[in-house]
């Protein structure tokens, strides 16, 4: 898995940050992405309208859709009712989300191939810094052009991609490359390729935010920036300043690696709230052992254990145990959550989120705790070789013990 880089915030007036002179900022998004994986298993299913997130009379929305879908008006987010009512003649499919995200590590492999500095945002989405590449790769263009080809290739899911000089031109010329697109921002163009959109492709503008710009005559990203920066600081404060630069394809974050994660979680939403104990534990040592390899490739070790619940009606509750000494391995970290679990949970309850997150970060520490140092070697060299079986086949080509009977009521959209 590739170094994991950060985003960091530039301080500073706005004037002192000019855009990169080159556009090495390549910004990666799954097309229709469940929908896709989907279809990998169901090919009679393309060419359809395919929406998934469960039943149409079932509560939950939907987390992705087809573009034969999206022509009704159906889009990720909206309620499942709401899609069935605008499309009642779409295929329904329920949600998989252990297997996205296996798919995800799959394509972040492939990403890492053509960078050492990749930032996975989310389950479908990434962005790489192709500067400094080019004596492996070529041109960015050109690497970017190979990249996607080899992503539809080895897995036969589509893409589209963003090259340009910042991140936020990139996500945008990603968005206006769908489906199966690559757009290229040119740097010094980028003003011109924003000015004919509406204000709402700018990342961060909302719904809210919408409304006022149009309250003030404001459609497009190009009218935007004709606006004097004082008068959008007076009239939206610190965000303002933020509009600014973002109308004209400026960011207000840098690309580092030199900011190290604070934590590494994992959540996961059952599609019907339950008391379950059995699977209750699966899931919680599936996602301890999601997070226990996440933070090996991170060349970390955690002291600290984070356990949350969320129960039915969205009471939600955390706990916390901090080791005397920090581990990496997956049989210790899954013990302490599985205390945590038994001595915390409320059994008269039905649970509807877990959630487990290691923080307390160091560097190359070794245990020090009762194992003798053979017996932990082997045990750190054990889960190492099941980690790289997981990236070349697949996260649930090596289960351990506790997961094996994880599989139950469908999660939802949060596991990440």
């Amino acid at each position: 898995m590739p170094e994991l880089a950060r985003f960091r915030a530039i301080h500073g007036p706005v004037d002192d940050h000019s855009l990169p002179a080159s556009a090495s900022i390549l910004h990666v998004d799954m097309d229709a992405f469940f929908v896709s994986v989907e279809l990998l298993e169901r090919p009679e299913l393309r060419g359809k309208a395919v929406i998934v997130g469960g039943g149409p009379n079932q509560r939950g929305v939907v987390t992705s859709a087809s573009y034969e879908a999206r022509k009704f008006g159906v889009h990720s987010a909206m309620p499942l009712r709401t899609a069935g009512k605008l499309c009642p003649q779409g295929i329904f499919l329920d949600g998989h989300h252990q297997k996205y995200g296996e798919w995800s590590d799959r394509i972040a492999t492939i990403l890492a191939k053509f960078s050492p500095i990749v930032e996975m945002v989310s389950i479908d989405e990434a962005y790489l810094d192709l500067a400094g590449t080019e004596r492996l790769h070529g041109p960015p263009l050109g690497a970017a052009h190979r990249l996607l080809h080899m992503i539809t290739a080895t897995t036969g899911l589509p893409c589209s991609g963003g090259l340009a000089a910042t991140r936020l031109v990139a996500k945008v010329a990603s968005e206006q490359a769908k489906p199966r697109g690559l757009v290229w921002v040119v740097p010094g163009s980028e003003a011109r390729f924003l000015a004919p959109l509406p204000v709402r492709k700018i990342p961060g503008v909302g719904e809210v935010t919408e409304r006022a710009l149009r309250a003030l005559g404001l459609e497009t990203v190009g009218q935007l920036a004709d606006l004097p920066q004082a008068k959008l600081e007076k009239i939206f404060g610190q965000w303002g300043t933020a509009l600014y630069r973002k109308a004209r394809g400026g960011d207000s974050y840098e690309f580092v690696i030199d900011a190290e994660p604070k934590s590494i979680s994992h959540n996961h939403t059952f599609g019907e709230d339950t008391k379950d104990t059995e699977m209750l534990v699966a899931v919680l040592s599936h996602l301890s052992q999601k997070a226990c390899k996440r933070l090996r490739e991170s060349g970390l070790t955690a002291r600290t254990l984070t356990l949350t619940i969320r129960y039915a009606g969205f009471d939600t509750y955390t706990r916390s145990k901090t080791l005397p000494e920090p581990t990496l391995l997956d049989g210790d970290i899954f013990a302490v959550f599985q205390k945590l679990f038994c001595e915390h949970r409320d059994m008269k309850r039905k649970i509807r989120l877990l959630g487990v997150s290691l923080s307390g970060f160091s560097h190359g520490v070794r245990q020090l705790d009762l194992l003798e140092a053979e017996r932990r070697g082997k045990l750190e060299k054990l889960t190492r070789a099941a980690d790289n079986l997981r990236d070349r086949f697949g996260f649930d080509s090596v289960k351990f013990g506790g997961s094996l009977k994880a599989d139950g009521p469908k999660g939802g959209p949060h596991e990440s």
